[in-house]
């Protein structure tokens, strides 16, 4: 009754039960049912072709026998039918893409859900067939049902539907599957001309009423036209039985994943998350619920496959969209794995392949190109020379480019995606205006953030002269160094002879020098701790840059092992020259001046403590006879350090310094009275000063350890930020601007790139606009995510005041059908998609599961790329 391909012909038997994958599935559903959706749905009138059909159940003891088959003849009948004609059923056979598309219409009329169960159990709406065809007498084909060949209850169904009384009625072939054996003989397949015969599996659908053993069509129709009203075909059960029995008692759907029930809604399947692939599942329920591709990927598409284009992907990845499109919208479909897409995809695009995570904008652009280029109608592009326009009409122009533009790119993509810009380009030199007009595919929207940024830093004196003072300075936020030395000098009245050393401070350590003024700001984070330090200028080569480091016991005087920490900000000093410790012990104690507490504050006995008493004296021969080396040449990397050591560590009351060598763990102590060793002519020194326990209690260990960061952020003191219209961001957009080095033009009439001036303008608006709201920023040294909230509208997105084409009779307003979130940061986020569905109800797509949603909490800060249709 159907046809099959050649390839199938030559294969074996169970292979051809069934169809191949390149013949569109049939599907066998009520005239009635089809016509309504045909006058509607379909913007032609497909024609059938009537073949009146005669059956019979073979003459068995009783049904129960595995012999027992039912025996179609079909002979096409070209003659109108009237009502004078004993015909009790019509039915129509459609092609897949037919059946969808007539589906949808009837739930989106009838605004109601659609459950369909799977139970083996349960009467399905919507089962499988298969059917055996011949070819019969005077080109008649013969289907055969057998009993053999379908599961008795399968068999059962059948008997109801096609042994009607009389044993006569109509089938209307849409497919034009049967026409092309009957009408040349030709066509017939090897197979059905010896007799063999042909498996196919063919779906019904709608016809559980006659399954059920009543005749449905006779009844139905006389109660609906004496009643006046219109019947009700679609399968809608409840959601808590297991009848399988149609209802058209509406369905509300509780607040509950669809995807716990055994059937979704039509439209409402869930898509598998096979790793890391909410990117990619989120960008595709946005599609696969745009009206416009709807229609068109539920229609034959498959005649618009471009399979010459060297642009394109051979058609494959069209035609893995559409197979996972309308499986996504097959009733009854239950989460559906894009494992098949996925594959396709990552043979064309190799940065989508593995299971990392990736943007879900960039994919979602990637997709259109790709399907653009595999459905474009253009098989030959032509070659089109740019004119010059001079003195010629805006929209004239325009219109030119867009006509030139669908000369070689033409697709549903084009229909229903692209736009038009107006880009106009003006030289600073020369003043010359070129002007083009370009196609856009979406807008991605820059959010209008602060263009300044708070940072704080701790200024330090180099002579011991003052406290440590925060200073809080604004530089740009996109500035480089040097506007923030500028800030900050200006700040604490930095002196003529005088010149900062900016650090950034970690564990005690000075981590790095900030000592190129060109460095950008963005590479300091917030969590990070400056110091600028006010030095001398350096004006001799003989002088050197001396750092201290410190560290302090922290353990009990009486164990055994001295464990040391690192503590307190480095301090950074200037020496014009060095003969021995005693000058570093002097400098060092001259910068601790500030931190040293006044006399009622000293807990402990500092007497003669910071002169040069005999104790001091006795400590320096202990120092130099070695006893302390051990604990000095520890590890000075690790924040927490224990020695064995010979001796009570707290009996000495002076600091112990140490000269730790460039590069490496190593320490040497330094000798008070003896000349210094300095390991190499480098002019920077890194001392390490230990701090007995007596010390520690004379200064101010507290303020010489308080180091803010950059930017405390606190979720109790940050003020609620404002939100950011929608409108912003496009007037941000859409604002002239300069551009930089790295993106400079060329002018014709200077013959020389040039940083000209740029103006975007929209000038022809597409059916579909997709908006990307840019909240990832990106550059070599740095990475960021902008959690601002922006308002978007959603039922009233007008671009008349933003779009320049005056003429264009075009709606310019739209409105919201389709969110994609991003939540999460730049480590690790996920993907989400709110979606408006059929009757104007909003459901949130996470991967498998799929919620209704209340339109009041679609608008949140994770919205990341917008969907708005034309109104």
């Amino acid at each position: 009754m159907f046809s099959v391909s050649d390839s199938v012909l030559g294969s074996s038997l169970s292979d051809r039960c069934q169809p191949p994958n390149d013949e569109p599935q049939l599907y066998l559903v009520l005239l009635r049912w089809w016509n309504e959706a045909q006058e509607s749905a379909f913007s032609t009138h497909v024609k059938g072709v009537s073949y009146l059909t005669t059956s019979s159940l073979s003459e068995v003891e009783n049904i129960w026998d595995s012999d027992s088959e039912i025996v179609m003849e079909m002979r096409r009948d070209d003659t109108e039918s009237s009502e004078d004609d004993v015909v009790l059923s019509e039915y129509a056979l459609l092609p897949d893409w037919m059946f969808l598309r007539a589906l949808k219409w009837h739930n989106d009329v009838e605004k109601i859900e659609t459950i369909l169960y799977t139970n083996d159990d349960t009467k399905q709406d919507l089962y499988s067939l298969k059917i055996r065809y011949f070819l019969g007498k005077m080109k008649a084909l013969v289907a055969k049902i057998s009993q053999k060949d379908n599961k008795f209850g399968i068999f059962e169904r059948a008997c109801s539907i096609f042994c009607v009384e009389g044993g006569q009625f109509r089938i209307w072939d849409f497919s034009g599957q049967i026409t092309q054996f009957s009408a040349n003989e030709r066509n017939i397949p090897a197979a059905v001309l010896q007799n063999e015969g042909i498996f196919l599996e063919l779906q019904l659908y709608g016809l559980s009423h006659i399954a059920n053993g009543r005749n449905w069509v006779k009844d139905e129709m006389e109660e609906d036209h004496s009643k006046g009203e219109k019947p009700f075909y679609s399968c809608s059960p409840e959601l808590n039985g297991n009848t399988g029995v149609i209802s058209n008692t509406r369905v509300d759907l509780q607040p509950s994943a669809i995807e716990s029930r055994k059937g979704s809604a039509m439209g409402l399947t869930g898509l598998l998350n096979i790793g890391n692939t909410c990117f990619m599942n989120s960008a595709i329920q946005c599609l696969v619920h745009t009206t416009k591709f709807v229609d068109y990927f539920l229609g034959d598409f498959k005649e618009d496959l471009n399979f010459e284009n060297p642009l394109g992907r051979n058609g494959k990845l069209a035609l893995a969209f559409g197979d996972l499109f309308r499986k996504l919208w097959s009733p009854g479909a239950r989460t559906v794995a894009p494992n098949t897409f996925k594959l396709a995809l990552a043979n064309f695009a190799p940065q989508f392949s593995g299971y990392s995570q990736h943007d879900s904008q960039e994919f979602l652009a990637f997709l259109l190109d790709g399907l653009h280029e595999d459905l474009n109608r253009v098989k030959c592009k032509p070659y089109i020379e740019v004119k010059d326009a001079d003195n010629v009409p805006d929209n004239e122009v325009a219109d030119e480019h867009w006509r030139n533009h669908l000369a070689r790119n033409d697709s549903i993509i084009v229909d229903v995606c692209q736009g038009q810009f107006r880009s106009k380009l003006v030289c600073p030199i020369c003043k010359v205006v070129s002007i083009t007009y370009d196609p856009f595919m979406y807008l991605s929207l820059p959010l209008p953030i602060t263009s300044v940024r708070t940072m704080t830093l701790t200024v330090l004196s180099s002579d011991g002269s003052s406290m440590p003072v925060p200073v809080t300075v604004t530089v740009p936020k996109f500035g480089r160094c040097e506007d923030l030395l500028q800030a900050v000098s200006a700040s604490c009245s930095l002196r003529d002879d005088e010149t900062l050393l900016l650090t950034e401070v970690f564990s005690s350590r000075i981590y790095c020098y900030i000592d190129n003024p060109a460095d950008p700001l963005l590479k300091l984070r917030d969590s990070d701790r400056l110091v600028a330090h006010r030095l001398p200028k350096d004006s001799s080569d003989s002088s050197y840059l001396v750092v201290f480091m410190h560290q302090h016991q922290d353990l009990p005087m009486s164990t055994y092992y001295a464990h040391w920490k690192n503590f307190g900000i480095p301090l950074v000093t200037r020496m014009s020259d060095i003969s021995k410790g005693s000058e570093i012990r002097e400098q060092f104690l001259k910068l601790l001046d500030p931190f040293l507490l006044s006399g009622e504050d000293v807990s402990v006995d500092n007497d003669n403590v910071l002169t040069n008493s005999s104790e001091n004296l006795m400590m320096n021969d202990v120092i130099s006879s070695g006893t302390l080396n051990g604990y000095v040449n520890s590890e000075l990397e690790d924040s927490d350090k224990t020695n064995e050591f010979d001796g009570d560590l707290n009996a000495n009351n002076d600091f112990q310094f140490s000269l730790k060598e460039n590069h490496s763990l190593a320490v040497t102590p330094i000798k008070m009275d003896e000349p210094l060793q300095l390991f190499s002519s480098c002019r920077k020194l890194e001392v390490l000063v230990s701090w007995p326990r007596k010390m520690t209690n004379l200064y101010d260990i507290n303020l010489l350890s308080s180091l803010p960061e950059i930017y405390k952020f606190s979720f109790f003191t940050k003020e609620p930020q404002e939100p950011i219209s929608l409108y912003k961001c496009l007037e941000g957009f859409l604002k002239e601007e300069p551009l930089g080095p790295e993106d400079m033009w060329y002018c014709p009439s200077c013959k020389e790139h040039r940083e000209a001036k740029k103006k975007l303008d929209l000038w022809r608006l597409p059916e579909i606009l997709v908006v990307h709201l840019k909240r990832f920023s990106y550059n070599r040294l740095f990475k960021n995510k902008l959690e601002a909230y922006v308002d978007f509208p959603t039922e009233d997105f007008n671009l008349a005041d933003y779009a320049v084409n005056r003429m264009s009779e075009v709606s310019q307003g739209y409105v919201l059908y389709a969110i994609i979130n991003h939540y999460g940061g730049l480590g690790g986020g996920h993907y989400t998609a709110y979606v408006q569905q059929g009757n104007d109800k909003w459901y949130e797509f996470d991967d498998h599961r799929v919620y209704p949603v209340d339109e009041e909490r679609i608008k949140t800060s994770a919205a990341y790329v917008l969907l708005y249709r034309r109104v």
